[in-house]
């Protein structure tokens, strides 16, 4: 055997064991070297990016508990005090929309009464006082008006969410747009989102 014939033998070999090294590796760590596997990981990290925490909170309730009936068609019907923290930068404008999902079929076939539309919000705000009117341009609700309307569950106990949402720009939407028309223009511009649910029932009050 030459000394070619034996170099050339040498490379074979160390080519064969560098490739079980290889698939070794893969075979233990499928994640790290497939590329679609790191794009993922990639779209997930930016997904998260995209949708920051944000907070919406009221002193008048908490998350889930009772909305008490001052704020309610048995009540004087204003709004409870609103707060949002954790606004994130570059933020444009805020939304904020309250709505019920649980109103009868027989009353609403889509099961759903809108409370509250505001838009344009300064993204700056942090706090809607109780009753005080929202710095914003107000959308139409489900009754037709231009401003809050209070919980006033027809038949047993409802849920009430206040969302809001912090945009990448100012919508171009006139007075007395609707959530639907609001839900439409947000698409493609929310930087963040948060939510606040409360309940109310007339019969308990």
């Amino acid at each position: 055997m030459n000394y070619r014939t034996l170099i050339i033998i040498f490379f074979a070999l160390c080519f064969i064991a560098g490739a079980g090294i290889f698939f070794q590796v893969v075979k233990k760590n499928p994640a790290t070297s497939s590329p679609q596997s790191i794009i993922s990981q990639q779209e997930q990290k930016t997904n998260s990016d995209i949708l920051t925490p944000m907070i919406i909170t009221s002193p008048a309730f908490q998350q889930g508990a009772s909305i008490p009936s001052q704020y309610t068609c048995d009540g004087s019907n204003t709004h409870p005090t609103l707060l949002f923290s954790d606004i994130p930068e570059g933020a444009q404008s805020l939304a904020l929309l309250m709505d019920d999902p649980d109103v009868p079929k027989t009353l609403r076939p889509d099961g759903m009464w809108d409370h509250w539309v505001v838009f344009n919000m300064p993204a700056q705000t942090r706090e809607i006082s109780e009753g005080a009117r929202a710095n914003g341009v107000y959308g139409k609700n489900t009754g037709g008006k231009n401003e809050y309307g209070g919980p006033c569950p027809p038949d047993r106990e409802h849920r009430y969410f206040f969302k809001l949402y912090a945009l990448d720009t100012m919508l171009d939407l006139p007075e007395g747009a609707s959530k639907k028309d609001v839900e439409q223009a947000m698409q493609g511009h929310i930087l963040a989102q948060a939510e606040l649910m409360g309940v109310y029932d007339r019969s308990s009050r």
